[in-house]
């Protein structure tokens, strides 16, 4: 793996649980830091896919 270059959440504040992702390859990787030795990995297209619609409001039903 490459080093350390985990990015953190800029809604991350000191002493939180934060979400952190990098590239790994051709793929993405995200973990949280509370867990750091575990990581899920998707791809570039499938991770944009999701923040759009996290954005546009599509899962305000599982709330």
């Amino acid at each position: 793996m490459p080093g350390n270059d985990w990015q953190k959440s800029s809604y991350c504040q000191a002493g939180n649980s934060c979400v952190g992702i990098r590239r790994n390859g051709g793929m993405v990787q995200i973990r949280e830091s509370a867990q750091p030795d575990t990581s899920i990995t998707t791809t570039p297209a499938k991770l944009r896919g999701l923040i759009l619609s996290v954005k546009a409001h599509r899962f305000t039903h599982l709330i």
